[in-house]
């Protein structure tokens, strides 16, 4: 490694030439600056990957909780002239992790960080993106003016729920990265051979996910799988979760189909689009969806309905313990349920940004 210091400061260095296709290698790199990279208390896990691929160590804080559930964030080093990335998923308890991000965020600027990106996996409140009664908060909304007002300098999300969240920031730059560039080739690599060259369906769970699925399909196809389709499922709620009768736009009869949306929460829509499914004719019904929130009994229908594969990003945590032998919950996290981390594409986010080159590249997947 080449380095310039200054004043006792890392200025600049160059990096050796990554083996990563996604980090790019020595002659693409640009110089980086110092940087130190924090988590919060709900992604501990994905943090660590993410250090252990930049090959930093995670900086030290404490985010612990007072006996009256108050959090309690300390920093155990100096990060004064400094430029942090902390990541943190406003998952459940989101309150208490949105809370724990503020506070992080607020703890940074009062040590005098240089510049801080808030990396935030999923973005909580993102379905409360507009009014849709009298008198209700535009949530998505407010949650970007707080994180602006704690002195974040960038955002870095995954798959928010809509793309206008980006707009809520008005100071602050967004990356909204997609996950469907790990998902693509773990599904060419891993359940596509299964299909034993059968046609292939991608299906969006509503009209409001169709640019998504188009480009989950785009991508399949740009890595050379054969026979694939779109398809649309026109849903009939009774009220907010709870579908009454189910259409499909497309043709999926005879085909594998996988349906594609940025979250699961109580999958009761998700199984009940794929019983739906398969009554219609699908010889298989998987799904890819980034964030697993699997609030409530979602484990327990994923285990008892006829969805083959769920492949979900590690954005949230999942509880994989204390589970009944045998049970829903059970045959979803042992057998169902696959984990695709987004970790290296967060990595080269970080590098990319780091280093002042263009993250327009994350945004396509790598065929090699």
């Amino acid at each position: 490694r080449i380095r310039c210091w200054q004043g006792g400061v890392l200025i600049t260095e160059m990096a050796e030439e990554s083996s990563s296709p996604m980090m790019g290698t020595q002659a693409e790199q640009r110089p980086t600056v110092n940087f130190k990279l924090f988590a919060g208390s709900a992604t501990q896990e994905l943090a660590s990957k993410v250090a252990e691929i930049l090959q930093v160590p995670l900086g030290k804080a404490n985010t612990g909780r007072f006996r009256d559930g108050e959090c309690n964030i300390q920093l155990g080093e100096n990060v004064r002239n400094t430029h942090v990335f902390i990541i943190q998923s406003t998952c459940p308890p989101v309150n208490d992790s949105l809370m724990e991000l503020f506070l992080m965020v607020r703890c940074f600027r009062r040590a005098s960080a240089r510049t801080v990106t808030a990396i935030v996996p999923y973005y909580g409140y993102a379905r409360q993106d507009r009014k849709t009664t009298a008198r209700v908060p535009i949530s998505a909304s407010d949650v970007a003016m707080l994180l602006e007002a704690a002195g974040v300098d960038r955002m870095l999300s995954l798959d928010l729920h809509c793309g206008q969240i980006q707009g809520f920031f008005h100071h602050a730059p967004v990356d909204n990265l997609h996950a469907f560039v790990e998902h693509v080739p773990f599904i060419v690599n891993e359940i596509i051979p299964t299909f034993e060259d059968q046609p292939v369906a991608v299906v969006s769970p509503d009209a409001g996910g169709v640019a998504r699925a188009k480009l989950f399909m785009e991508s399949l196809a740009a890595m050379n799988v054969p026979n694939i389709s779109l398809a649309i499922t026109i849903k009939h709620r009774r009220a907010a979760g709870e579908v009454e009768a189910m259409n499909i736009v497309g043709e999926i009869k005879g085909k594998h189909c996988i349906i594609v949306d940025d979250m699961i929460d109580t999958a009761d829509t998700l199984c009940k689009s794929a019983d739906s499914l398969r009554e219609m004719g699908a010889l298989s019904v998987s799904a890819c969806c980034t964030h697993a929130l699997f609030s409530g009994p979602a484990l327990e229908r994923i285990g008892n309905s006829s969805l083959k594969t769920v492949i979900v990003s590690d954005t949230i945590p999942i509880n994989r313990e204390g589970h009944e032998v045998n049970s829903g919950a059970w045959i979803a996290v042992q057998q169902k349920v696959k984990v695709v981390s987004c970790a290296r594409l967060l990595t080269a986010a970080i590098q990319s940004i780091n280093s002042g080159t263009s993250v327009s590249s994350l945004f396509s997947v790598n065929k090699k």
